[in-house]
């Protein structure tokens, strides 16, 4: 059940559609092979430049899109997963011959191909999945070759589970502590059964995207805007330091999501749907947390669909809409307020450059650096201090640790 869950999951993902709209497709079978049919179809995203390596080898020509992806399928299976080679081939045969004539017709090339590849040396040598063109062109301009086999190596490895705790909390048994203060997972965990999920101890959120709320530092009392704030994890942050919180987002959808976890957690906020370019505050807010819409390209470990459902059309646009909604947070801003302006791209053009530019359109508008003795952020590698004084963060960081995702945060300071 979960292999043709999980192949229904490939192949809606080639017909552009993202694994979390896929969801709903898994719906009928038991919660255990939802999960297992959901890390199937990720794997075989994340390793599939590999598989496609391994079986161009041993075809005579490409085989059809849907006989390609249960060949892919079977192939991380076998050589990443580690599953059994008899119990993977039958499956694979009879997932073929379930794809209509054309599958009838190749399941005798689909049973030889992946009993040759079971046999296969080599797999851990095999390059990773390859950025696509449209994100490692403008990533080659920024970084050597080495950094984006490093990146692609890390997106690779997928992404273990980290945790933001309550002021307080425990975390759960096993977890790592990370030099940042998050707590990192290892291994597959069902969350809502992990210790302190039920009480609101923690909860999930990626150690990366925890440091755009330490950078804005937080004080007791004061008024913050989290614009763009679902899923939540942000506005959970800032609740948890004392913050009066106004947690914007133009989907009321996304925002039940925000609302079911601050509830879970103890914690209130005042949630509030709209567009973040039409919000005047009848008070100007002490700081603004503005986690703008980006390419998301800084996630692609954790949603290895997205090289696959993506082609770059529309990231003009959106880096467009950023400098907008900056510009209006600025404006909305109290004088001599702070806003930490974040994006979870791997793009210069989305990050840097957005900085340099609002630096340049705003007098008097200033950077203040993550090292500063007053920010001082815990675990803070030197290195990831970007040249204008932003914090660039990428998937290759602590790769002994199991990485991090992307992301780029700058702290800025309006003129009083």
């Amino acid at each position: 059940m979960a292999r043709k869950g999980a192949l229904r999951l490939i192949q809606g993902v080639r017909e552009g559609r993202s694994l979390s709209d896929l969801s709903g497709a898994l719906r009928a079978l038991p919660v255990a092979e939802q999960a297992r049919a959901a890390r199937l179809a990720a794997e075989t995203l994340r390793h599939q430049g590999r598989a496609d390596a391994v079986i161009a080898g041993l075809v005579a020509r490409n085989p059809a899109p849907q006989i390609a992806d249960v060949l892919r399928l079977g192939v991380v299976e076998m050589l990443e997963l580690g599953a059994p080679a008899h119990g993977v081939v039958g499956a694979a045969v009879d997932l073929t011959r379930g794809l209509g004539k054309r599958g009838q017709a190749a399941a005798g090339m689909v049973n030889a191909v992946l009993r040759k590849a079971s046999a296969h040396q080599g797999w851990a040598e095999l390059p990773p999945q390859r950025l696509p063109e449209w994100l490692r062109e403008p990533l080659s301009e920024a970084y050597p070759p080495e950094t984006l086999l490093a990146i692609e190596a890390a997106h690779q490895r997928g992404a273990p589970l980290d945790l933001t705790l309550k002021p307080g909390a425990t975390p759960p048994p096993g977890a790592e502590a990370l030099p940042t203060g998050s707590w990192r997972i290892h291994g597959p965990a069902q969350v809502t059964a992990l210790p302190g999920f039920a009480e609101g101890a923690w909860w999930v959120q990626d150690a990366a995207a925890v440091l755009p709320v330490r950078l804005l530092n937080p004080q007791p009392g004061e008024a913050i805007a989290d614009l763009c704030a679902a899923p939540g994890g942000k506005t959970l942050q800032l609740a948890a330091a004392g913050a009066r919180v106004t947690a914007l987002d133009i989907s009321e959808q996304r925002l039940k999501r925000v609302a079911e976890n601050l509830s879970r957690c103890g914690l209130a906020a005042d949630l509030l749907a709209g567009d973040a370019l039409d919000w005047r505050p009848a008070t100007p807010p002490d700081a603004i947390l503005l986690d703008a819409p980006c390419s998301a390209t800084g996630t692609i470990r954790r949603h290895p669909d997205l090289p696959h459902i993506r082609d770059g059309h529309g990231i003009a646009e959106l880096i467009e809409l950023q400098a907008a909604m900056l510009d209006h947070a600025l404006a909305v801003l109290r004088p001599g307020g702070r806003l930490v302006f974040a994006t979870c791209s791997l793009i210069p053009d989305e990050g840097e450059v957005q900085i340099d530019e609002a630096l340049s359109r705003h007098p008097g508008l200033t950077v203040e650096r993550p090292d500063l003795p007053h920010i001082a952020l815990p675990g803070i590698d030197p290195a990831w201090i970007t040249e204008e004084g932003g914090l660039r963060l990428r998937p290759d960081f602590w790769a002994d640790r199991g990485g991090m995702d992307g992301f780029y945060m700058a702290l800025l300071r309006k003129p009083g």
